[in-house]
């Protein structure tokens, strides 16, 4: 349950940029929807998604965006969006029976496809990943005390709830958080999902494209409002565990964690952030960006130690071929640059 420009980077080992520093450059989305969802394709195409049933989409660099949200869905909250390229998205709405529903473009948005609609009253979307251009999951927190996954094999235009049988129990009050479309992420086929709300945060893991998951616990606080906010892969091993607690969101003991293992064991940072983070990717080599309500940071040691560069309100955080963008509230959308 959720509470809740650019650069391209030289492809060199580690990307290191000597003394420079980051920061982000606002774009103008003409927009005040809260966008926790986020997809950048490229350097010139990304997409986000957001309140009010809001998408946008730029194919220039964030120069200019397009609204090209689904009709009738200003009363719908998209929290999470994959994009493919310019013409092919994903997006997911979130809430509690019907809220919860899929929509997939394949014309850039001029057109969209509802393809899945949540008819369990119990059941309430989170995230969704894409492992591949056809294979597809999507979160639900637990339905009969088991998290509940759904499965496309088609790109997203279908979906089938998988059966619980390989899902491990749920603790009580366990949940995973839509605040940034990465509760759900996926790399060199696997794919992993975060929680909170229980007495412990933990990740589950998947090998087989959803039909069976494996459950670790981590070392970041979990309570009604904390746990894992947002998880990245660089690859099958190497991976990133951001959170804390929403509502507290200025202080987060422990907030950040590193597995080198593909999960099955975590590391408190030695140097956390500090602050609640509800975003986190992997820029290249060790180069690693966290953002969340309060500033954004930069690991330039796989996530072993933060450095907090921005103060501004960010929910996502993406970087894709060198180029690094972030979204949150009232319209923001920002990419990364670099100073000397």
């Amino acid at each position: 349950m959720a509470a809740l420009a650019l650069v391209t980077v030289a492809a060199t080992s580690g990307f290191t940029h000597g003394h420079a520093g980051p920061s982000w450059k606002l774009t103008d989305t003409g927009a005040t929807a809260r966008f926790r969802g986020l997809a950048p394709v490229s350097d010139k195409v990304a997409w986000v998604a957001g309140s009010a049933g809001t998408i946008l989409r730029t194919t220039d660099g964030a120069r200019t965006w397009q609204s090209v949200g689904p009709p009738g869905t200003t009363d719908l909250q998209f929290r999470d969006i994959e994009g493919f390229d310019a013409r092919h998205a994903v997006a997911l709405t979130i809430g509690e029976g019907d809220q919860s529903r899929i929509y997939a473009t394949s014309d850039g948005g001029r057109t969209w496809t509802e393809s899945f609609r949540n008819d369990d009253p119990a059941a309430f979307y989170d995230c969704v990943t894409f492992l591949d251009r056809r294979h597809g999951l999507a979160l639900s927190d637990p339905v009969g005390g088991k998290f509940r996954i759904l499965a496309t094999t088609d790109g997203g235009r279908s979906w089938h709830v998988q059966s619980p049988a390989g899902m491990p129990e749920a603790l009580a009050g366990e949940f995973a958080f839509a605040a940034s479309g990465t509760c759900l992420v996926s790399a060199a086929g696997r794919a992993w999902f975060a929680t909170g709300g229980g007495e412990r945060a933990r990740v589950f893991t998947t090998a087989n494209g959803g039909r069976t998951w494996q459950v670790t616990d981590s070392p970041l606080p979990s309570g009604p409002s904390a746990g894992i906010y947002s998880l990245a892969f660089r690859d099958a091993r190497h991976g990133l565990a951001v959170g804390g607690d929403y509502a507290l969101p200025d202080s987060a003991p422990n907030g950040a964690a590193t597995t080198r293992d593909g999960g099955r064991t975590w590391r408190t940072s030695s140097v956390v952030p500090g602050e609640y983070r509800s975003g986190v990717t992997w820029l290249g080599g060790k180069t690693a960006l966290t953002v969340g309500p309060t500033g954004s940071d930069i690991s330039r040691d796989a996530g072993r130690t933060w450095t907090e560069f921005d103060g501004g309100s960010f929910d996502a955080v993406e970087c894709v071929g060198g180029a690094c963008w972030a979204s949150g509230e009232q319209g923001r959308v920002a990419k990364l640059t670099w100073t000397h």
